[in-house]
């Protein structure tokens, strides 16, 4: 208590930084998951991917990121374990936003499309585990969380399979493909609109005090036509668009080409929901851990068991992750958006709304999945719909080892910051 009372303000300043370090982290390597199939696709430009998520991104950590903050503060490790020495606590939380964010940076200038939630959960679990006793983490909720990241590739790549088979079997292997795809996309953005307009009204206006009410019991059976209403004007808007594109050839069959530029316009409206899922889920990879520590500075030294969200925590990570990816996101997102498979925007959108799915849902369960899983999951998802053949499998494989040596990573330099700041400030 003592320690909190004499350095808590610096205390507090420190993790401000280190918080918004790591978000700056996120945006410069984990952005990639959102926008790379988008610019792969060539769908949009990067200058064009970096605006999209520059909103989306931002909206998506400010309104819908309190969910799953209270997993990553609370669920991976025993408050109990701390109880008379808060200190150690926030020491701990300090070392792992700087552990991840400096994986994170060293990740990102090698182009490494590495896992933001592997870098934090690991890094929390190394400092834990070495510095406390291996008593104070959750362990089955850590099983929980692995369990996920084997999970969400899976689901990821289960619905964008589907996605890509039903828009081959209404659309690309039909003789009229031109006139259906002007037909159907439009379904297919009432799905975009629908999906992010239900996580941000069930799990996201909340944190800025705005609830909706339609007279129904539960705010899901509340959100529901409010959603649908959304979704709807998002299909009527996106077949303005698509009446706006017309066929360049003037043969009686579409080409490839004709059918791809309807599908460019559906991605733009995939590209915007996977960047709101995205910092949506991300965000808690910054402002959980930064979350703990003001509320144990704030109160004195008190680990609280639940606690708001403070909104200019979620605005800081919102914030660093935007700043992230203007100016370090480029590094990434080509390595991801290129180098599984070839990518068309039809096969991007079928990856990013699989990704935009799964990610949505869990960010609204609370479950903190890996935004990296889950796209390359429902990329390799969209390339088996074409043959195993279809994707490159060095690349993969050196992904999945990325993703190996990042929990060491985190959890290594982790260790290594909680004991120099508990030598700094004293333990």
């Amino acid at each position: 208590m003592e320690i909190i009372q004499n350095y808590g303000s610096m205390l507090l300043i420190i993790a401000c930084v280190f918080g918004f370090f790591m978000a700056w982290g996120i945006g410069a390597n984990d952005v990639a998951n959102a926008m790379g199939t988008s610019v792969g696709s060539k769908a949009i430009t990067l200058t064009q991917a970096i605006l999209i998520a520059m909103i989306f991104e931002f909206a998506g950590a400010y309104l819908a990121g309190g969910a799953v903050t209270d997993t990553i503060r609370k669920g991976i490790i025993d408050p109990a374990a701390f109880e008379g020495q808060s200190h150690l606590l926030v020491y701990g939380m300090m070392s792992a936003l700087l552990a991840a964010g400096t994986w994170l940076l060293i990740a990102s200038i090698k182009g490494w499309p590495v896992s933001t939630t592997h870098s934090i959960v690991g890094a929390i679990v190394g400092f834990a585990a070495v510095g406390i006793s291996m008593d104070s983490v959750a362990w089955p909720k850590i099983g929980t969380i692995v369990a996920s990241w084997v999970v969400s590739p899976l689901v990821a790549g289960t619905i964008s399979y589907l996605l890509f088979t039903s828009v081959r079997a209404l659309i690309l292997d039909r003789d009229d493909a031109f006139h259906r795809a002007k037909k159907y996309v439009p379904f297919y953005m009432f799905l975009v609109g629908f999906m992010i307009a239900m996580v941000t009204l069930t799990k996201g206006l909340k944190h800025v005090g705005i609830k909706v009410d339609m007279g129904f019991s539960s705010s899901f059976a509340n959100a529901l036509p409010v959603a649908a209403l959304i979704g709807i004007i998002v299909a009527l808007i996106g077949a303005q668009m698509l009446n706006r594109i017309h066929r360049k050839n003037s043969q009686a069959e579409a080409t490839s080409a004709d059918i791809e530029r309807i599908f460019a316009v559906l991605m733009v409206f995939t590209a915007c929901s996977m960047a709101f899922a995205h910092g949506s889920n991300d965000v808690a990879n910054a402002v959980g851990p930064l979350a703990a520590i003001a509320g144990i500075i704030q109160s004195g030294g008190e680990i609280a068991t639940k606690s708001a969200m403070p909104w200019w925590i979620l605005l800081t990570g919102a914030v660093g992750i935007v700043i992230g990816l203007a100016t370090y996101g480029w590094r990434v997102i080509q390595t991801i958006g290129k180098k599984i498979t070839e990518l068309t925007p039809s096969r991007g959108f079928a990856a990013e709304l699989g990704a935009a799915t799964t990610v949505v849902f869990a960010s609204a369960t609370g479950l903190p999945i890996s935004t990296t899983h889950t796209l390359v999951g429902a990329v390799l998802g969209v390339g088996l719909a074409r043959g195993i053949g279809a994707i490159d499998l060095r690349v993969v494989g050196s992904i999945f080892a990325s993703w190996i040596v990042t929990l060491p990573a985190g959890a290594g330099l982790s260790i290594i910051f909680f004991f120099f700041f508990k030598g700094l400030f004293g333990g």
